[in-house]
C-alpha cells in the first residue's frame, strides 16, 4: 500500500467537501439540531412549564418498564428531575446514530458518486494507483471525518445539556453509561454499514442526489429504534448496544468488503 498516494487522495476529497456547501452544511445542522438543539430544550422545558403539563403519570409507566440496571441513575430523584434524566439520556438516545451513518454516507457518496457528476473523477481514475489504495482512500476519507464529528457532536451535547439541566439537577446529569458503547462502539459500526451500502450504491449512481436518496433509506432501522425506545417496547441497554454493534461490524464490514471486490475504475470510466 503507497499510504503517501492514499492520504493524497483523502486530503483531496476532504478539501473538495469544505468547498461544497450542499455537502458539509447537513454534516453542521443535522448534528446541532440532534445532539445540542433538541436535547437542550427537552431539558429545559421543566424550568418553563408547570409539573401538572409534563405528563409525569406516562413517566411513571415507562419508569417500570425500564431495566433495573437503567433504573438506578433514577432512584431518589423527584419526577421532574427523572424526567430530565429520561429525556436527555434515554428517550432519544438512537437518535445519535443518524449522525454517524449521514455522515458517512454523504462523504462516501460525494466521494465517488459526486466526483463522477464533477467529472473530477475521470482524472483520479488514470493515475498511477491500484485500485485497492483508490477504494481505501475513498472508505478512509468517509470513515474517519464520520467518527470524529460524531465523538465531537457528543462532547458539545454533553456540555450543552448539562447546562442546560442543571437549575433543576443541580448535578452533572449527562452521559450515562449506556452513552460510552453507543458513541465507541455502536456508532462507528452504523458509520461502516452506512460507509459501505453507499459505496456500493454510489458506484452505480450517476449523481450525488440520486446516491443520497438511495442511502437515505438506511435511516429507517435507526428511527424503528427510537419508536421502539419511546414506546418502552425495548431499551438500549449496555448489552444490547454490543450485540447490535457487534452485528452491525459484521454487516459493515462485509459490504465494505463486497465493495472492494467489485470496485474498479474501469467499469466506473465506462459508466462516467
Amino acid at each position: 500500500m503507497n499510504w503517501r498516494v492514499i492520504r493524497a487522495i483523502m486530503r483531496k476529497d476532504l478539501k473538495q467537501v469544505l468547498q461544497n456547501r450542499m455537502v458539509w452544511l447537513p454534516m453542521v445542522l443535522v448534528p446541532a439540531l440532534i445532539l445540542v438543539i433538541l436535547p437542550a430544550v427537552l431539558v429545559s422545558i421543566p424550568a418553563f412549564v408547570p409539573t401538572d403539563d409534563l405528563d409525569i403519570d406516562d413517566l411513571d409507566i415507562l419508569l417500570q418498564q425500564l431495566p433495573a440496571t437503567l433504573r438506578e441513575p433514577l432512584e431518589g430523584l423527584s419526577p421532574v428531575q427523572q424526567y430530565v434524566v429520561l429525556s436527555a439520556n434515554y428517550m432519544f438516545s438512537p437518535m445519535f446514530l443518524i449522525v454517524p451513518l449521514m455522515v458517512a454516507s454523504i462523504l462516501a457518496a460525494d466521494s465517488v458518486a459526486g466526483e463522477k457528476e464533477r467529472r473530477t473523477l475521470e482524472g483520479l481514475l488514470y493515475t498511477p494507483t491500484n485500485d485497492g489504495e483508490l477504494f481505501l482512500a475513498k472508505v478512509l476519507a468517509a470513515f474517519l471525518p464520520a467518527l470524529v464529528i460524531g465523538v465531537a457532536a457528543f462532547g458539545v451535547s454533553a456540555i450543552v445539556v448539562n447546562a442546560a439541566g442543571y437549575r433543576i439537577m443541580g448535578r452533572l446529569f449527562f452521559p450515562v453509561v449506556i452513552w460510552w458503547p453507543l458513541v465507541f462502539w455502536m456508532g462507528p459500526a452504523v458509520s461502516m454499514v452506512g460507509l459501505g451500502a453507499t459505496v456500493l450504491i454510489s458506484s452505480k449512481a450517476k449523481t450525488f442526489m440520486q446516491a443520497q436518496q438511495f442511502s437515505g433509506i438506511l435511516v429507517l432501522p435507526i428511527v424503528f429504534l427510537m419508536i421502539a425506545q419511546v414506546s418502552g417496547l425495548f431499551f438500549l441497554g449496555v448489552g444490547l448496544i454490543l450485540a447490535l454493534g457487534l452485528l452491525l461490524w459484521v454487516i459493515g464490514l462485509a459490504l465494505v468488503w463486497i465493495g472492494a471486490r467489485t470496485f474498479a475504475r474501469g467499469e466506473i470510466i465506462a459508466r462516467i
